[in-house]
């Protein structure tokens, strides 16, 4: 078991990995450095209850998130990990928590709503992410990977509003929001994709992953999940039915 305990209190702690970064509803930026909000963190504490541990988070740059799970300085990433096979040759994952499309956010006024209209565009995404894959199908862009940075999701967004690139692709759950809330921007399109996001443990740690898949199923199917889910994205559905969260 990779888990440890807290010495003062004799406290369970599983230690999860995550950017310390403002990309609400998903997650809101510390106040601490120690405390989050957001569906990711709340959906989290469902899962620590029902396995009887504390969360410490491990604030990490992006890139640094799954090296940290390898190295045991982690026990788990959970902070929006697509299930790519890239990934899951690096880590063992969990069933899903959540499951996400992606978007192409621009600025308002341009006129492009499809990949074909986007010929020369600067085009970022996080680097080595679902996302940036998506981006890499668009024809005749200009790629502009993101990464090394404690807020990735600000800096896509103030590249975008300056005019360093022409738009950037994320999931639908913290752009929809965006492009509605912020007048500097726009929904280009939505590709519904349907990335399976999940837990990521260190390899053959099964274990721990057996204990959050358990512990997964049992806030799926009493319905606290769920509550989670509408409490933060009321206007997604909720993706993990009987048959569609294995």
């Amino acid at each position: 078991m990779s888990t440890i305990n807290d010495i003062d209190s004799g406290t369970r702690v599983i230690r999860l990995a995550c950017i310390d970064s403002e990309a609400p509803p998903l997650f809101s930026k510390s106040p601490d450095g120690r405390t989050r909000s957001g569906y990711e963190p709340e959906a989290a504490a469902l899962v620590a209850e029902r396995i009887g541990a504390r969360i410490e988070w491990v604030m990490l740059p992006w890139e640094d998130m799954i090296p940290a799970v390898r190295a045991g300085d982690a026990d788990a990433v959970w902070c929006g990990q697509g299930m790519t096979e890239e990934r899951a040759a690096l880590v063992d994952f969990t069933r899903p928590y959540a499951v996400f499309n992606e978007t192409l956010v621009v600025r308002a006024g341009d006129p492009a709503r499809s990949a074909d209209e986007l010929d020369g565009y600067r085009i970022g995404a996080i680097a080595n992410s679902t996302n940036m894959k998506l981006a890499e199908t668009f024809p005749g862009v200009e790629l502009v990977s993101f990464g090394a940075s404690d807020d990735v999701f600000g800096d896509m967004i103030e590249a975008t509003r300056s005019g360093a690139i022409d738009g950037f692709v994320d999931d639908d759950v913290v752009m929809i929001p965006l492009a509605q809330e912020d007048p500097d921007f726009a929904e280009a399109f939505t590709v519904p994709t349907g990335n399976r996001w999940g837990i990521g443990v260190a390899p053959g740690d099964d274990g721990l992953r057996d204990e959050i898949d358990a512990a997964l199923a049992q806030v799926v199917e009493d319905g606290s999940l769920e509550r989670v889910w509408k409490r933060w994205m009321p206007l997604l559905p909720f993706p993990l039915g009987e048959d569609r969260g294995r």
